[in-house]
């Protein structure tokens, strides 16, 4: 069944803390596993279907695929919320393939996310701007992206895909660009994949597509045509000042809408975002007002994506 059956509702998802932003640039980015836990929880209750999580070191912030924080986090969400829980296979930066999927087979969670490709991924356009950095880690980590190519290979990709059909887990394919929409087609038309597939189109990312009007209808228009508009479903998540009119736009053309401080530290120009719910309510404000469109819930989203369900995860 694809979310076309929610008939006029709207999959908000919740991506609560990621690996881009430094506690630097935030004093409310969420660091510890409780922090993270319950922004997460925070956030469904103010309309999120879905939550995307990352864990970080809770000493100093810096990203992580440590098990033992990402079981923390996840026990505490389910014990108090039944939202649905996608949880990151992108990792952070300089983590491997092995440790970015590891989350998976552990937790076998009803989601996660699945990249769908090798991309230069730059953050060093965020050193522009003088800063006292308020752990040494962050720095050298930012400057580094200038380097660094965010490694997804067919190969890679296989194993991602197969791990999470054997754990029941539903891929979220994160497509930065339009060739990352051929690697779905790709993986779809050799049976890698199994469809109807659930997108995400990621933009204004330095080194991914950009996040105009024309970009996300060209990302749109490909999958349509690559993929067939029946068979898939697709949100958006954007970065910085472009979140929330790339996920109205994306609303407005029937798709869903990610937000949350992985993607943007603000509420409006200048105004830091002091929790992930009060982008939440933002956008479900936005989408119900323009288009007429309700926040969808947790059972209605896994009945629309044909997710195993709560009580078959391994957290």
């Amino acid at each position: 069944m694809l979310a076309s059956s929610l008939s006029g509702k709207v999959i908000i998802t919740a991506a609560v803390t990621g690996a881009v932003h430094t506690p630097t640039m935030s004093p409310y980015l969420p660091i510890t596993p409780e922090q993270i836990a319950d922004e997460a929880v925070k956030s469904a209750e103010a309309g999120a279907a879905i939550v995307h999580i990352h864990v970080r070191d809770p000493s100093n912030g810096k990203p992580t695929s440590d098990l033992e924080l990402f079981r923390r986090v996840l026990a505490e969400i389910k014990r108090r919320s039944d939202v649905v829980v996608n949880t990151t296979t992108g990792g952070g930066f300089g983590m491997t393939a092995q440790e970015r999927l590891a989350v998976v087979p552990e937790f076998r969670p009803e989601m996660a996310s699945f990249n769908m490709g090798s991309m230069n991924f730059g953050l060093y356009p965020y050193l522009s701007k003088a800063r006292e950095w308020k752990f040494a880690w962050e720095e050298p980590y930012i400057r580094a992206t200038k380097d660094y190519i965010f490694k997804n290979t067919f190969a890679d990709m296989e194993i991602f895909c197969r791990t999470m059909r054997e754990h029941g887990t539903k891929p979220e394919l994160e497509c930065y660009d339009v060739s990352h929409i051929y690697n779905a087609a790709r993986l779809l038309s050799e049976g890698t994949l199994e469809g109807p597939v659930h997108m995400q189109f990621v933009l204004g990312i330095t080194g991914g597509i950009g996040s105009s009007m024309e970009d996300l209808l060209m990302m749109k228009q490909t999958a349509d045509r690559l993929l067939g508009a029946d068979r898939y479903t697709w949100s958006v998540a954007a970065a910085g000042r472009h979140q929330f009119g790339s996920c109205l736009a994306a609303a407005g053309l029937g798709g869903h809408t990610r937000v949350g401080l992985e993607d943007n530290l603000y509420m409006s120009k200048g105004v830091y975002a002091r929790t992930n719910a009060e982008q939440v309510s933002k956008i479900r404000t936005m989408v119900q007002e323009t288009t007429g469109r309700e926040a969808a819930s947790p059972d209605e989203v896994r009945t629309a994506l044909g997710l195993k369900g709560i009580g078959a995860v391994g957290f």
